[in-house]
């Protein structure tokens, strides 16, 4: 007897951000509707395109750049553009909500509703990533959002390190894992190139809980003037989208703009994944270490 299908195309996007706004926007819009004349259901768009990643500095002016949740102009724009085109957009950007400020992601549906925010968990700080100055740890725990085509798991950046927050999307129902990322060269030690480091991690995501996976850097030089000088980071790019057993199926180089394209079907991976059994024979009476820091219980 003949399986059914259900196909979902997936995309990422790749391209250097200016430090205004509306140029930002306007050339996600314009890469979001390259994506979908690709035939892309969900389209994901780097994390916090809407300017230079500012974080390489801990700057009290650089709190202006955030917004409130609602009505939130850029959302409101996706929001009109996911309806136009039928595709579901995540859209990252940097939150206000009263005196708490989150790095945040909002998951627009195929007919524009706003289907919640996850804000990011595991918050960086080091040189060039000073993301504990500007940002609150989020507050709304790992997520899946269920989508027109798929019931999707969103995390951004640094939570793509933790093996952690990838099981527990895909054990709440999770069929394909988002990753929004702006990550490049380190500051301090220009020799130090993670990209292959940071690829094969996501690849081991998606291998180990055998659902798709796709991740969206940015591209190009930035330099952010700092309380010691100026700060360059050279964003590496090499978006991607890996399949079920970790394998590379599209990737972006380290220079170019990119719209990444796959298609994967979601009934052939599902039957994969409950017969390759890994979830099957899981433990969880015995990973209560898990839930301590020391790995003391």
């Amino acid at each position: 007897m003949e399986g059914k299908e259900r196909q979902v195309v997936v995309s990422a996007l790749q391209f250097a951000c200016s430090d205004d706004i509306s140029t930002n926007v306007a050339a996600a819009e314009r890469l979001v509707r390259e994506a979908h004349a690709k035939g892309a259901n969900i389209v994901l768009i780097q994390e916090l395109f809407e300017g230079y990643y500012f974080c390489q500095a801990q700057r009290e002016d650089f709190f202006q750049r955030a917004k409130p949740y609602k009505n939130h102009p850029t959302i409101a724009r996706m929001q009109m553009l996911a309806k136009e085109l039928g595709v579901v957009i995540p859209v990252s950007f940097f939150e206000e909500a009263n005196n708490a400020h989150y790095n945040s992601i909002a998951i627009i549906d195929a007919d524009g509703t706003d289907l919640g925010i996850y804000r990011k968990s595991h918050i960086p700080d080091g040189p060039g990533y000073q993301e504990k100055f500007y940002f609150n740890p989020g507050d709304t725990g790992f997520k899946v959002f269920h989508t027109k085509f798929a019931k999707i798991g969103v995390a951004i950046c640094w939570d793509q390190w933790f093996p952690e927050a990838a099981r527990a999307m895909v054990l709440q129902g999770a069929e394909v894992l988002f990753y929004p990322t702006a990550i490049g060269s380190e500051p301090q030690d220009q020799g130090l190139d993670s990209r292959d480091h940071w690829k094969r991690v996501m690849q081991g995501h998606a291998g180990a809980n055998v659902v798709p996976l796709v991740a969206s850097n940015r591209i190009g030089k930035e330099i952010i003037e700092t309380e010691h000088g100026p700060s360059q980071i050279t964003f590496y790019g090499n978006s991607f989208i890996a399949g079920p057993t970790g394998e590379i199926v599209a990737e972006a180089d380290d220079k170019a703009e990119a719209v990444l394209v796959a298609n994967f079907d979601l009934e052939k991976i599902k039957s994969k994944r409950q017969s390759w059994g890994v979830f099957r024979d899981r433990r969880p009476d015995l990973y209560k270490v898990l839930l301590t820091m020391d790995g003391n219980l």
